[in-house]
């Protein structure tokens, strides 16, 4: 937690600003295999769908993230993609997260090190 203006914020993990991140790029597409696709290339590091399925429930637990079931297709057996989306706490969650981070660097350089 950190404070700005007087009022205690939540910071999120390195991890939660990824994935929400990899959501908020992917728009209205955001299932499992894109979000695990855009994952890996924000991150550079692969990862396994069950960590994937585990990051997605505790964001959505913490209210950073809402899901939706799109139309079943036969091609998935009858099953249907989940689809997630930021909620209001997670689009103020990564602002935060914006300006936290453009707080830390103001000032250094990359040639500073």
């Amino acid at each position: 937690m950190y404070e700005k203006g007087g009022v205690w914020m939540k910071l999120l993990t390195r991890t939660e600003e990824i994935y929400l991140l990899a959501i908020l790029g992917l728009k209205d597409d955001a299932y499992g295999v894109q979000i695990k696709k855009q994952v890996a290339e924000i991150s550079g590091k692969e990862i396994s769908y069950g960590a994937l399925y585990f990051a997605l429930e505790q964001l959505h637990n913490k209210g950073y993230v809402t899901r939706r079931h799109g139309v079943p297709t036969p091609v998935r057996g009858g099953c249907s993609k989940i689809y997630y989306k930021l909620s209001p706490e997670g689009k103020k969650s990564l602002k935060d997260a914006f300006a936290l981070h453009h707080s830390i660097w103001a000032g250094i350089s990359v040639n500073s090190f």
